[in-house]
Protein backbone atom coordinates (compact mmCIF):
# COMPACT_ATOMS: atom_id res chain seq x y z
CA UNK A 1 0.00 0.00 0.00
CA UNK A 2 2.76 2.45 0.89
CA UNK A 3 4.48 1.79 -2.43
CA UNK A 4 1.31 2.70 -4.32
CA UNK A 5 0.97 5.93 -2.33
CA UNK A 6 4.61 6.83 -3.00
CA UNK A 7 4.10 6.27 -6.72
CA UNK A 8 0.97 8.45 -6.69
CA UNK A 9 2.91 11.19 -4.86
CA UNK A 10 5.76 11.05 -7.35
CA UNK A 11 3.45 11.10 -10.36
CA UNK A 12 1.57 14.07 -8.88
CA UNK A 13 4.80 16.02 -8.38
CA UNK A 14 5.91 15.22 -11.91
CA UNK A 15 2.53 16.36 -13.24
CA UNK A 16 2.84 19.66 -11.40
CA UNK A 17 6.25 20.31 -12.92
CA UNK A 18 5.25 19.02 -16.35
CA UNK A 19 2.20 21.27 -16.52
CA UNK A 20 4.39 24.33 -15.98
CA UNK A 21 6.94 23.21 -18.53
CA UNK A 22 4.25 22.43 -21.12
CA UNK A 23 2.72 25.87 -20.59
CA UNK A 24 6.11 27.54 -20.87
CA UNK A 25 6.74 25.75 -24.18
CA UNK A 26 3.30 26.75 -25.48
CA UNK A 27 1.99 23.18 -25.70
CA UNK A 28 -1.02 23.80 -23.42
CA UNK A 29 -3.15 26.79 -22.53
CA UNK A 30 -3.10 28.47 -19.16
CA UNK A 31 -6.48 26.96 -18.24
CA UNK A 32 -5.25 23.42 -18.96
CA UNK A 33 -2.04 24.04 -17.02
CA UNK A 34 -4.01 25.31 -14.02
CA UNK A 35 -6.37 22.35 -14.12
CA UNK A 36 -3.53 19.81 -14.26
CA UNK A 37 -1.64 21.57 -11.49
CA UNK A 38 -4.74 21.77 -9.27
CA UNK A 39 -5.65 18.09 -9.68
CA UNK A 40 -2.04 17.00 -9.14
CA UNK A 41 -1.72 19.21 -6.05
CA UNK A 42 -4.85 17.74 -4.52
CA UNK A 43 -3.62 14.21 -5.28
CA UNK A 44 -0.25 14.98 -3.70
CA UNK A 45 -1.80 16.44 -0.54
CA UNK A 46 -4.04 13.39 -0.14
CA UNK A 47 -1.45 10.68 -0.90
CA UNK A 48 1.70 11.99 0.74
CA UNK A 49 0.59 12.29 4.39
CA UNK A 50 -0.66 8.71 4.25
CA UNK A 51 2.81 7.28 3.67
CA UNK A 52 4.89 9.95 5.43
CA UNK A 53 3.15 9.57 8.77
CA UNK A 54 5.33 9.19 11.84
CA UNK A 55 5.84 5.73 13.22
CA UNK A 56 4.82 5.28 16.87
CA UNK A 57 7.65 4.00 19.02
CA UNK A 58 7.13 2.08 22.25
CA UNK A 59 8.85 4.80 24.31
CA UNK A 60 6.29 7.40 23.25
CA UNK A 61 3.35 5.22 24.20
CA UNK A 62 4.78 4.71 27.70
CA UNK A 63 5.07 8.44 28.46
Amino acid sequence: MKLNLKIISLVALLAIVASGVLFFRGAVSQEVMKAIALIATIAWFIATPMWMGREQSSSQSEA
